[in-house]
């Protein structure tokens, strides 16, 4: 019997401190029984199973990680702005992670930190997670405000940035997509930071916004680049070296479908990598079958940088 006290012994002092302090202290406690007050006072199926037990308790607590949706804040400029960070059920710190950067539309504007969840690339996700096996940033953008103004342009890189130093972002595989103004905020982060993206997906955006939105709002119209074609060809310039493949309904009648056919045409003009969709009777909410292409992600993520961007 001493014989089994010294392996019991031996095998759950290994285990006391790796633990969590609960079992440790009921591992002990069981040890001074056994010792000091013989084998009536304790239960030697009850120590066994603990024995087999721990080994198996010890590797699940060191796996519990926040995964899902999850809420964020990031400050700039003495506000704070909500934001959501989507983290694969399989995320492990032990590897880099690809990191998609998603810009709502106009509909998704607030500061609830949420509704741009519920459109385009949330959707997606909650359609079928393994689709997107990858950290997904959604910052939002304030009412009466579009991602081409500041400081929103400045909030979206600021909650990438934080998400890829607390999840792991590979910034090698770091993507850019949006939807209508979002599309638009695509454009303009992509021209602002060139070099910086692995690839582009744009759904129903363009460069020169709708004439309704240049009415509703004049800070927008000063910002705005003019409606010629040198402002295409100089944002294709600029994004040239970027993968990019575009989206858009054929009958949009909130975002004009050239929007779209122009950035097409000024990217095959230099030979950049483009791919262009046209989804005929499609009217602005082309979103759900742009993100629902079977090959839309892989094509995507097989996309990276050959060198880290400065």
């Amino acid at each position: 019997m001493r014989a089994i006290w010294r392996q019991s012994s031996s095998a759950l002092q290994r285990y006391l401190t790796s633990a969590s302090t609960n079992h440790a202290d009921e591992c002990r406690a069981l040890m001074l029984k056994f010792k000091f007050g013989g084998l009536v006072s304790v239960s030697l199926r009850k120590l066994a199973f603990l024995i087999l037990w721990l080994p198996i308790a010890v590797p699940a607590q060191a796996k519990n990680h926040d995964t899902g949706f999850l809420d964020r804040t990031v400050a700039l400029q003495g506000a704070t702005y909500k934001y959501q960070v989507f983290v694969p059920e399989n995320w492990t710190p032990h590897q880099k992670w690809p990191i998609v950067l998603f810009l709502h539309g106009a509909g998704e504007r607030g500061d609830d930190g949420l509704q741009q969840t519920d459109v385009g690339i949330g959707t997606a996700i909650r359609g079928d997670r393994s689709r997107i096996p990858a950290i997904v940033v959604m910052p939002q953008c304030r009412k009466n405000l579009w991602w081409t103004e500041p400081p929103m342009d400045d909030i979206a890189i600021a909650a990438l940035e934080g998400a890829t130093k607390e999840f792991h972002g590979d910034t090698r595989r770091t993507y850019l997509t949006g939807l209508s103004m979002g599309g638009y905020g695509t454009w303009h982060l992509a021209e602002k930071y060139p070099g910086r993206f692995a690839a582009l997906v744009v759904i129903c955006g363009g460069i020169h916004p709708p004439a309704a939105s240049l009415k509703a709002y004049p800070e927008l119209a000063k910002l705005a680049p003019p409606d010629e074609p040198k402002s295409y060809s100089d944002a294709a310039a600029r994004v040239r070296k970027t993968p990019v493949w575009i989206f858009h309904g054929a009958d949009d009648d909130i975002v004009p479908v050239t929007e779209s056919q122009r950035m097409y045409a000024a990217m095959k003009e230099i030979g950049a990598e483009v791919h262009y969709t046209e989804y005929p009777g499609v009217r602005h909410v082309s979103w759900d079958k742009a993100y629902d292409e079977p090959k839309l992600f892989p094509w995507l993520f097989s996309k990276s940088l050959a060198t880290k961007p400065k």
